[in-house]
């Protein structure tokens, strides 16, 4: 079984490089993943991913308990099945800003500035509404605003609360400036999910040079020589071994990939020893840097019936499922966090610093299923850090594949995080206490009391912090002693062998995670084909 390119991941990357790549019909192809196949109808139903959280769609990882944080045990979901993690995101279509990318090309990986990485944004954007330049109109991923579709008045009240702040609202977080408050984009097309199953591969699935495999779960990369020869992986109980004539690509995403990386011999030398694998390449920052993005809930009960607390249950709950089924409108057809916004409040920062995710709706769990939600409406604000200080790291368990690799999230490790965690409590708690919000807010629901002082503050927030789901750069790119890959994401050291996803990203981007994933893609993808001529 011979094939030019091996994508090991069916996710937001993988899903884009075999679209792409398999175009030229000369190409012969091979996508392997682990999960199986994405047709539960609540993928396409944008409200519903809290349904396929702790389901087959879910590798349901579990980080070690958080040592700064009061050995807090967080929920992890991570996307498994074809589209990966684009399956069970919150959909919200972010860039972050330009300062990001020019930031990754100060850094020595040349052709990642900002205007170097707009046009892969815009090939895979088919915006509904927003035409200039900064947005594209022919691509696979229908985005659209988040009220589109939906118009709740507790959005309207948060853009007013902005303005006491100095915070305008904002209609195109992706545009000129990504300061203020708004409503999302949503990778949301007619009312439905844009996973990049549904949408790039959906689009290749049928050409004859492409083979999709699934439950097909990678266990080694076989090196020879310095050169990446073959992909050894399980398939329905059966160990299968296929070579790749032209180059393997990894898009297993942050904790995946890295884990895949050392089980086939690549790693920190000290660490594949003490599990008895035989060392390929020395290379320390395979699964160190890793990044996330970590916010805390602020919870009001409102007094008018507007959340989806009560939108949600009985009688409304069917309304606005027949309203969905037969209009693609209301509740269903956006995320539960689809306004917000960004602001910088650290004096010392030259971009946003601090993201807010808002949601007309409150709960105990944030994987809290529409019948789980309490019987109280309530309203949400989720103060996100954008640029923490704590790096965390991806490390193994042992020697076997199917053993959970040790995910060391470390958040707060870094005081800078927990002095900023308390500006940004403070911050946020002024816009939901704003005049706009007096005709819908009763009472405080989380934290119940008023919470005075500093050490009161950040005591709280070690009880109650998540993740944003945003782990990035355990594989990072760059020419340091800790780069992973290089500036064409190229594994150092090892030929035919190259990582393509959110892993690769040197530091964090300022906002959410899945629209930088697919650019990296369509510019690896580029990179892979432009090595042809």
């Amino acid at each position: 079984m011979n094939f030019d390119y091996i994508i090991i991941g069916a996710g937001s990357a993988g899903c884009v490089l075999a679209n792409r790549l398999s175009k030229n019909p000369n190409h012969k192809v091979l996508l392997l993943e682990a999960g199986g196949k994405s047709e539960t109808t609540n993928i396409n139903i944008p409200l519903a991913y809290a349904q396929l959280y702790h389901s087959e769609y879910d590798w349901g990882l579990t980080p070690k308990p958080l040592i700064n944080a009061k050995n807090r045990v967080l929920f992890y979901p991570r996307g498994k099945g074809l589209g990966g993690s684009s399956l069970i995101n919150s959909m919200i279509y972010i860039r972050g800003n330009r300062k990001d990318y020019d930031d990754w090309a100060s850094l020595g990986n040349k052709g990642w500035a900002y205007e170097e990485v707009l046009p892969y944004f815009k090939k895979s954007e088919n915006h509904w509404q927003t035409k200039n330049k900064y947005h594209g109109k022919d691509g696979l991923v229908g985005i659209s605003s988040a009220s589109e579709r939906y118009q709740n008045p507790l959005w309207k009240a948060l853009k007013q609360s902005g303005k006491e702040f100095g915070l305008k609202p904002n209609n195109d977080f992706n545009g000129e400036k990504q300061e203020g408050l708004g409503v999302y984009d949503l990778a949301i097309s007619k009312g439905k999910r844009q996973s990049s199953a549904s949408t790039f591969l959906n689009a290749a699935k049928h050409r004859k040079n492409l083979t999709i495999l699934t439950n097909a779960q990678t266990t080694k990369i076989n090196i020879v020589h310095k050169k990446a020869e073959s992909v050894t992986f399980s398939h329905h109980g059966e160990s299968k071994t296929v070579k790749a004539d032209k180059e393997i690509i990894l898009s297993a995403g942050s904790i995946h990939s890295p884990q895949i990386l050392m089980l086939s011999g690549i790693g920190d030398s000290e660490e594949l020893k003490s599990h008895g694998i035989e060392v390929q390449q020395e290379l320390k920052g395979v699964g160190k840097n890793l990044k996330d993005h970590y916010f805390f809930p602020i919870c009001y009960q409102a007094k008018q019936k507007v959340t989806f607390n009560s939108q949600m249950k009985g009688i409304n709950l069917l309304f606005n499922t027949l309203r969905y089924l037969f209009f693609k409108k209301g509740p269903l057809s956006i995320g539960a966090a689809s306004s917000g916004g960004f602001t910088t409040i650290d004096k010392n920062s030259n971009r946003p610093d601090l993201q807010f995710h808002f949601a007309p709706t409150w709960g105990y769990r944030i994987d809290a299923k529409p019948r789980d939600l309490p019987k109280e409406d309530g309203f949400t604000i989720l103060p996100t850090i954008l640029q923490p200080r704590s790096t965390g790291f991806i490390t193994l368990c042992s020697n076997n594949i199917q053993d959970e690799p040790i995910i060391e999230l470390n958040y707060f490790d870094n005081q800078y995080d927990k002095d900023f965690a308390i500006k940004a409590f403070r911050y946020a708690k002024k816009l939901l206490e704003a005049p706009s919000f007096d005709a819908f807010r009763l009472k405080p629901l989380r934290p119940e009391k008023e919470l005075t002082t500093d050490a009161e503050i950040i005591d709280w927030i070690l009880s109650h912090v998540d993740t944003s789901y945003h782990p990035v750069g355990t594989c990072k790119m760059g020419n340091d002693a800790a780069a992973v890959v290089d500036e064409n994401l190229k594994v150092i050291g090892i030929d035919k062998l190259r990582v393509i996803d959110a892993s690769i990203m040197p530091t964090i981007v300022s906002g959410n995670t899945n629209a930088p994933t697919v650019m990296i893609a369509e510019k690896g993808a580029d990179m892979i084909l432009n090595n042809e001529l």
